[in-house]
């Protein structure tokens, strides 16, 4: 399923066949929560911005519009219209974002839904029949996500829980993916790396992890509050104990530079909401830095976002006129911004697969490093 084509130290050319489609990594995955990238972007500006992969919510789709309707319906690639790859996060990043609402047991974790309040339930096989229902290319395995700086005691614990859940995913997988009503019985599996920022148990989890011989295998629970330097010293813990003959996905991440330097450090798989966000204020990335539209000094700018840029936005519009959409309060600002913002990002991705077919990946990383993260 994983292809390695090239390698420059760490990092990697790969191919990842999936039965919607071959995935070249490494790969940024552009986030649509609830089945939608927020700024109105369609599955077809999707293709057009060149994205592989779009990533959905599996917590925020079970409560609307509800996973046995899309099931019903034909599946998330049906219901969204897109016929590439889809990966489905497990509802676990909320067991760590609704801290307030939630209480996790062994069993799994009771919610209370950010919506209307209703109680609810998810554990692992919760979890996997709702990815399961909606039929996405890759499910991940349903975990627990701790917060950093985190107890010692409290991360040990949460990471032997995140492999015993790991082992009930696996069943409960294989036991949708053989019935017959299955809307994707080829459905794949990635399990999560936990421990918090402890080395230790970082590397014990991964070894644990690699046993089962899943379909890839992602690292969790970083970028939610340690330093940047000490995320890409666990990577660096670690990737030596991911299996070399499947795909690292580095979870929620993250700015350009991290994603260069995650790169660099032997990661395939990216995401993070992020970039549509950030779009959606008015901050937008280009080959000089990071640009805030709403700056006065752009006000009588005509010239494009990023003059180095292929996108549609800076083919047709001027700084000028998304600025005036912004004060103007008109959505097309949104839209405009979040187009580019990702058409940027999944270009970088573009050049870096280039750069590494290339052998000149460090070149690029040593060029680009210091320029993509600075503010003009």
């Amino acid at each position: 399923m994983f292809k390695l084509l090239k390698t420059q130290g760490c990092a990697r050319l790969g191919e990842f066949h999936t039965v919607h489609g071959v995935i070249k990594t490494p790969v940024f995955m552009n986030v649509g929560t609830q089945a939608a990238i927020k700024g109105g972007l369609s599955s077809f500006d999707l293709k057009e911005i060149g994205c592989q992969v779009e990533l959905s919510n599996t917590y925020h789709l079970t409560l609307r519009p509800g996973d046995e309707i899309i099931r019903d319906l034909g599946g998330l690639h049906k219901f969204m219209n897109w016929d590439r790859p889809i990966l489905t996060d497990s509802g676990g990043f909320q067991v760590f974002s609704l801290a307030k609402l939630r209480n996790i047991k062994e069993e799994g974790v009771y919610f209370s839904s950010h919506i209307d309040g209703r109680k609810l339930f998810m554990g692992p096989e919760e979890s996997m029949t709702i990815q399961s229902n909606l039929g996405s290319t890759i499910a991940m395995a349903f975990d627990e996500c701790v917060e950093n700086p985190a107890e010692y005691s409290y991360a040990k614990a949460s990471h032997e829980r995140t492999v015993r859940w790991l082992e009930r995913c696996i069943k409960k997988m294989r036991e949708l993916n053989a019935s017959d009503n299955a809307v994707n019985p080829h459905q794949m599996l990635f399990g999560i790396n936990q421990g918090a920022t402890y080395a230790d148990l970082r590397i014990e989890n991964m070894k644990r992890i690699a046993e089962f011989d899943l379909d890839g295998y992602a690292i969790g629970g970083l970028a939610v509050g340690e330093p940047t330097e000490t995320m890409y010293e666990i990577i660096e813990k670690v990737e030596p104990f991911a299996p070399k003959d499947r795909p690292r996905y580095l979870m929620g991440v993250g700015t350009p530079v991290n994603i260069l330097e995650a790169v660099d450090r032997g990661v395939d798989f990216f995401d993070c909401v992020m970039p549509a966000r950030n779009a959606r204020h008015g901050h937008l990335f280009t080959s000089q830095g990071v640009l805030n539209i709403h700056n006065a000094k752009y006000m009588k700018d005509d010239s494009p976002i990023d003059p180095e840029c292929g996108c549609h936005v800076c083919r047709n519009f001027s700084r000028a006129y998304i600025r005036h959409l912004f004060k103007a309060g008109e959505m097309l600002a949104l839209r405009l911004s979040v187009m580019h913002n990702l058409y940027f990002y999944n270009s970088l991705m573009e050049k870096i697969r280039e750069s590494l077919e290339k052998g000149t990946f460090a070149d690029f990383k040593e060029k680009n490093v210091y320029i993509l993260g600075q503010r003009i």
